[in-house]
């Protein structure tokens, strides 16, 4: 048998962790001395650990694990609760991940401050379209914000689109507006050539723009602050200023948003 600082060597585990265990009946120890109170266990109770500290890294509560090890869950509990513990590990690492690319998009924001773009921004009239939109609202302007709202917008406007057998002519277009509260109105809109009435969705005509000046956005738009911020830049050293949210114009969306193409279109007018 081993002692209990020897044990928890052995564990890689705290000697205060295996008195918890204890004395909340997940580990006991194999022999408790009568006399010392010595706690001691055996190598066969390292698998039982094991399974202890490996449920509990994922995310299972001691109590929970206790009925898992015990056997007291069923198999389809079991199931369930390993499933939704799978799910929501699944959604942390998605959010951990569009977190890195906001903060990699912030540190390509600085790198290129005091960078004006030259070539890249070009000065344009917009025409009228004619958009198929839905509409939701996004607590801010911030692509965390905003990407959780208008991805599930343009998926809905894609099925309502098909059900109603409209067949897009032209990009993708978003734009935005204030909304009260510091909040955003996020339109998700496709080119189309319908008349309003003709499915469940908004049909409408974006006015045309007689100035605006323009940049390509490659990547995710998780990471479009670098992008914008370099029209940005452009716009108050070129003599304008900017008269709105610009719009975002997919031109290219594969599956990899990471070389999806998308045109800014900032209305500017003379500063």
């Amino acid at each position: 048998m081993f002692a209990i600082g020897d044990f928890a060597r052995h564990g890689r585990v705290s000697i205060r962790m295996l008195r918890h265990y204890d004395a909340i009946g997940l580990l006991r120890p194999a022999h408790v001395d009568p006399a010392t109170g010595y706690r001691h266990y055996t190598a066969a109770q390292l698998a039982r650990l094991n399974r202890i500290i490996a449920l509990k890294d994922l995310g299972f509560t001691l109590h929970q694990v206790h009925e898992i090890i015990d056997g007291t869950l069923s198999s389809g509990e079991l199931r369930g609760m390993l499933r939704l513990r799978r799910a929501e590990l699944a959604a942390s690492v998605a959010e951990a991940t569009a977190r890195l690319v906001q903060v990699e998009a912030r540190l390509r924001a600085i790198e290129s401050e005091g960078h004006m773009p030259t070539n890249d921004v070009v000065l344009k009239s917009v025409p009228a379209v004619r958009v198929a939109a839905l509409t939701a609202t996004a607590a801010s302007y911030q692509p965390e914000d905003i990407g959780p709202v208008i991805g599930p917008l343009y998926d809905e406007l894609c099925r309502r689109l098909e059900t109603a057998g409209v067949t897009p002519t032209g990009p993708g277009i978003a734009w935005y507006e204030d909304a009260p509260e510091g909040r955003i109105t996020v339109h998700a809109g496709m080119t189309v050539s319908v008349a309003p009435g003709a499915g469940d969705f908004e049909v409408r005509d974006l006015p045309a723009v007689g100035q605006a000046a323009t940049i390509v956005h490659r990547g995710s738009m998780d990471a479009v602050v670098p992008t914008g911020q370099a029209l940005a830049r452009w716009i108050d050293g070129n003599g304008f200023r900017s008269a709105g949210y610009p719009r975002e114009v997919t031109l290219e969306c594969p599956e990899d948003r990471d070389r999806w193409v998308t045109e800014l279109q900032a209305p500017v007018t003379a500063a």
